[in-house]
C-alpha cells in the first residue's frame, strides 16, 4: 500500500455490499461465490476471502480491496491482456460448452486430480480439450502425491507436451522431488505462494518454473508487482490468475496483468464466465484477449444478487476483525 491512512471498518462498511454469485458449474466444490464489495474514493473494491480462510490470511484479501478503492492500480503498459480458458472436472463431452465461454484462446488450463474421480477421466478430458486448443496446461490443485503426480504427468504428456503443471502436489518438498523426476514437464506454484507466509519459499527450494500469483491474496496490485520482480531475479515467470472473483476483482487481476513489464503466458483471469449472473456486465473476450478496464457495479444487477442478511452481516463481522489486523 502506498497510503498509509487506512479507512477505519466504519468507512468500509459505509458502502459494503454482500453479493452471491450463481455458477454454470461446480467449482472449488461451491455453486454460489460470496464476496463483499467496498466503494472508495477512486472505485470499488472486492474482498472475497473464501469461508474456510482464517482471519489472518483474509486480511491480506481486505488489504488488496482497499487498494483497488482508496488507491487505485499503478499505470498500464498494455490494453488487452491474453486469457485463458478454464476447464473444470467436466465429463468430455461438456468439454465444447465449457470452452465456448472463452473465444479464441489459444490456451487452456484443465483441472484434473478431482477427488472422486481418476487419471482415465482426466486424460479423457484433457484429450478432448487438446482437440480444440493448442495449448494446454493442468491444475491439480495439489491432489496428488509424488508418485501419482509422476505417473500422471507422464501419460498426460504421451499425446502431446504440456505448457505446465499446476501444483500437483500440496507442499514444497513434494514440488521439488516431482521437477526432479520430471525435469522435461514444467512445473508452477500456486498455493504454494498465494497460501503461503513466505511466497519464495517453493522457488529457493526448486520447487517451481512457473508462478500463478493473484491480487488479492497477495495483498494488492503492488505487492504482486513487487513479488513478480523478486521472482524474475530467480528465472521464474509469472502467471496472473483470478481466484474466482466477481467483476470487481478480476479488474484487478487485469490491471496487475496490464503493469507486469513481461507477459510470456495467457492469464487465468477469465472464470468470470462461470457465473449466471455478476455484478458488472461481462467483458468480451475476443480472439483470446480481454480489455482492460475500470469496473463498476450496476445498481440492478447488485439487487439480483445480494446475499441473504445472515450472511451479510457474517462477511460484515469479518470486515471488522480484519481490519483490525491491518492495525
Amino acid at each position: 500500500m502506498t497510503d498509509p491512512a487506512l479507512p477505519s471498518a466504519d468507512e468500509l462498511l459505509a458502502s459494503a455490499v454482500v453479493v452471491s454469485l450463481p455458477m454454470r458449474v461446480r467449482f472449488r466444490g461451491i455453486t454460489r461465490r460470496e464476496v463483499l464489495l467496498v466503494r472508495g474514493p477512486v472505485g470499488w473494491g472486492e474482498f472475497g476471502a473464501f469461508p474456510e480462510y482464517e482471519d489472518d490470511e483474509a486480511a491480506h484479501w481486505l488489504r488488496s480491496a482497499i487498494e483497488s478503492a482508496w488507491v487505485g492500480h499503478p499505470p498500464a503498459i498494455r490494453s488487452v491482456v491474453p486469457v485463458n480458458a478454464t476447464v473444470p472436472a467436466v465429463d468430455p463431452d461438456r468439454v465444447p460448452e465449457v470452452l465456448a465461454r472463452f473465444p479464441g484462446a489459444q490456451t487452456a488450463k484443465v483441472k484434473v486430480a478431482e477427488p472422486g474421480q481418476d487419471l482415465a477421466q482426466d486424460l479423457a478430458r484433457v484429450r478432448a480439450v487438446r482437440e480444440s486448443v493448442p495449448r494446454v496446461r493442468v491444475d491439480a490443485n495439489g491432489g496428488w502425491t509424488v508418485d501419482e503426480a509422476v505417473t500422471a504427468l507422464t501419460a498426460l504428456t504421451v499425446d502431446a507436451p504440456l505448457e505446465y503443471a499446476e501444483q500437483p502436489c500440496a507442499t514444497v518438498p513434494e514440488l521439488v522431488a516431482v521437477r526432479k523426476r520430471l525435469p522435461e514437464v514444467r512445473v508452477a506454484a500456486d498455493e504454494s505462494i498465494r497460501r503461503a507466509e513466505d511466497p519464495m519459499r517453493v522457488v529457493r527450494a526448486g520447487g517451481a518454473d512457473v508462478a500463478v500469483v493473484k491480487v488479492a491474496p497477495l495483498g494488492g496490485v503492488r505487492p504482486l508487482l513487487a513479488l513478480a520482480d523478486e521472482l524474475a531475479g530467480h528465472g521464474v515467470e509469472v502467471v496472473v490468475s483470478s481466484a474466482l472473483d466477481s467483476a470487481v476483482g478480476m479488474s484487478a487481476g487485469l490491471a496487475a496483468a496490464a503493469a507486469l513489464p513481461q507477459l510470456p503466458f495467457a492469464c487465468g483471469l477469465g472464470t468470470g464466465g462461470f457465473f449466471t449472473a455478476d455484478v458488472a456486465p461481462a467483458r468480451r473476450m475476443s480472439g483470446g484477449v480481454l480489455p482492460v478496464a475500470a469496473v463498476a457495479p450496476e445498481a440492478d444487477m447488485l439487487d439480483a444478487v445480494r446475499a441473504t442478511p445472515d450472511r451479510a452481516q457474517w462477511w460484515f463481522d469479518r470486515l471488522r476483525r480484519c481490519r483490525e489486523l491491518l492495525g
